[in-house]
C-alpha cells in the first residue's frame, strides 16, 4: 500500500514577496565548488549553503559542517527568512519550461511517502543504480532532522485524477515562484483535508517508482533505522517513518524524458567490427551533426542506436535483426526489457562484441554524456567512439517496471530537474 501523508513545510518567507529565485538551486549531487559559490553570489541565503555543506558530497566530510547547517537552518528560522507552516498540506509543484521550442508544464506535489524496503510493497526503483555513499547525507540529516530536497516518485494515473483534485483546491495566485535556469517553479499549498483524504486514497493501491533520488530514499531508510536505534520503536506516523517526495504522474503531458549518450573514449568502433555478426545490421549515415543522426535513426526501429566513430568522423546506424534476439542471451530478463535499444547495447553491443573484439574481455570504461554535441565532440578528442540514443519512451518505461523488471543504468533523464528550495520536510515531532 503506498501511504501518502501531509506535512507543515519548512520553506523560505513569501510575505514580502513571492519570488524566491535568486534562493532556489539545482540538486546538491550536480553542483561543484564553482557552482556553488556563483549560486551564493546570487544571495547569501542561496539554498546551497545548508544543502550542500560539503563538496563534493560523495564521502562524509568533518561533522562541523553539518553542525553549521543545522545552526544555519535554525537561524533562519529565529530570522523569519525561512518559516514552518501552521498547518499540514500537500504542496502542488508546477514547472513551466521550453524544450525543443515548445512549452510544456509539468504538473506535481509535494508530500511525505511510507518508507519501506525496495520491492517489498508499493515503492520500486525503476532503474539499475550506480552503487554509492550515503555518508553525507545521512549526516545532514541527523545533523538537521529534516530532508532538505525530494526523491522524485511516478505513479500510473491514466486520467490524471490526482492531479485535477488537486488543481480543484488550488488558491491563486501561487505561494512562492522561482525561475531557475529557465524553468519557471511555482508552489502552492493544498490544506483543505477533503482534497488531502482524494489524493491519499486516490494513491493508495498504486506502485511508486523512484525516478530520481534513489540515494535519497536509502539514506531515508537509513535515518530511519538510526533514530530506532537511539530512540527505540518510532510511534507509526513518526515522520522519520517518511521521505520527502515529489509526485508525478507517468502519464503527465509535461513530464519529459531525455537520453543520455555513451562515450567510449580511445575505443575505436566501426562498422567492421560486426562484420559477419548474424545478429545485427549496420548502415551508414550521411549525417553531419548528431541530431541529424539522431533524426535519422527513428526509420530503423525503437531499438536501433547511432555511432559516432571519432578517428574517422563516420556516423551510422546499428540495430538487431529481430527484436526479440536477445531471448537467446538474457533468457532471465523480461520481453519488455530484452526490446529495449540500451539493452541491446550494453549486453549485447558493448558486452559481447566491443569488450571481447577490442577490450581484450574487459568492460569498455563507458562515459555518460547529457547533450550529444558533448558526446560526439569527446568521442573526436579521445579517438573513441560515441552511441548515441533515442530516448527511452514513457511506454517503455511503464511496461518494464510493470513486468517487475529494471531499465539499465542511466536509462532515463527526466527533465528539468527538480528545484531544490522550495520546501523542507521537518523529521521532529
Amino acid at each position: 500500500m503506498c501511504i501518502v501523508r501531509p506535512f507543515r513545510a519548512i520553506r523560505y518567507a513569501t510575505d514580502k514577496s513571492p519570488d524566491i529565485s535568486a534562493l532556489l538551486a539545482p540538486p546538491y549531487d550536480i553542483i561543484d565548488e564553482r557552482g556553488k559559490a556563483e549560486l551564493l553570489s546570487r544571495h547569501p541565503n542561496n539554498f546551497v549553503k545548508i544543502d550542500l555543506p560539503h563538496v563534493p558530497p560523495k564521502s562524509a566530510g568533518p561533522p562541523e559542517v553539518y553542525q553549521n547547517s543545522r545552526a544555519l537552518l535554525e537561524q533562519w528560522l529565529r530570522d523569519r527568512v525561512m518559516v514552518r507552516d501552521p498547518h499540514a498540506a500537500l504542496y502542488v509543484y508546477h514547472q513551466v519550461y521550453r524544450y525543443d521550442g515548445r512549452s510544456y508544464v509539468r504538473k506535481m506535489f509535494f508530500g511525505r511517502l511510507r518508507l519501506e524496503p525496495f520491492g517489498e510493497g508499493s515503492v520500486f526503483p525503476h532503474e539499475r543504480t550506480f552503487g554509492g555513499p550515503k555518508e553525507d547525507r545521512l549526516a545532514l540529516t541527523k545533523a538537521t532532522q529534516a530532508n532538505l530536497s525530494p526523491i522524485f516518485g511516478l505513479y500510473e494515473d491514466p486520467h490524471n485524477q490526482v492531479a485535477h483534485r488537486l488543481e480543484q483546491a488550488l488558491g491563486r495566485p501561487p505561494l512562492a515562484v522561482g525561475t531557475l535556469d529557465g524553468v519557471e517553479n511555482r508552489l502552492w499549498a493544498v490544506a483543505d483535508e477533503a482534497a488531502i483524504a482524494d489524493v491519499a486514497r486516490l494513491l493508495a493501491a498504486k506502485a511508486m517508482y523512484i525516478a530520481d533520488g534513489h540515494h535519497r530514499y536509502g539514506t531515508g531508510l537509513l535515518y530511519r533505522d538510526w533514530l530506532t536505534q537511539q530512540r527505540g520503536p518510532l510511534p507509526d506516523e513518526h515522520p522519520a517513518n517518511y521521505v520527502l517526495c515529489v509526485f508525478c504522474a507517468m502519464e503527465d503531458p509535461g513530464l519529459l524524458i531525455l537520453p543520455t549518450h555513451r562515450v567510449l573514449p580511445g575505443v575505436s568502433v566501426t562498422g567492421d567490427t560486426f562484420v559477419g555478426d548474424q545478429h545485427v545490421r549496420v548502415h551508414p549515415l550521411r549525417a553531419s551533426q548528431p541530431s541529424d543522426a539522431l533524426s535519422d535513426l527513428r526509420a530503423y526501429g525503437a531499438q536501433a542506436v547511432a555511432m559516432f566513430n571519432g578517428p574517422t568522423g563516420q556516423y551510422s546506424a546499428i540495430h538487431p535483426v529481430r527484436p526479440d534476439f536477445l531471448r537467446e542471451f538474457e533468457p532471465q530478463r523480461t520481453t519488455a526489457w530484452q526490446r529495449l535499444g540500451l539493452a541491446f547495447l550494453h549486453a549485447y553491443l558493448l558486452e559481447r562484441v566491443v569488450a571481447t573484439k577490442l577490450c581484450g574481455g574487459r568492460a569498455p570504461e563507458i562515459h555518460y554524456v547529457k547533450a550529444d554535441t558533448d558526446a560526439v565532440a569527446e568521442a573526436r578528442q579521445t579517438g573513441g567512439t560515441a552511441f548515441l540514443m533515442q530516448p527511452t519512451t514513457m511506454e517503455e518505461l511503464r511496461a518494464v517496471c510493470s513486468a517487475g523488471d529494471l531499465m539499465p543504468q542511466k536509462s532515463t533523464y527526466f527533465y528539468p530537474k527538480l528545484a531544490s528550495g522550495l520546501v523542507i520536510n521537518p523529521l521532529t515531532e
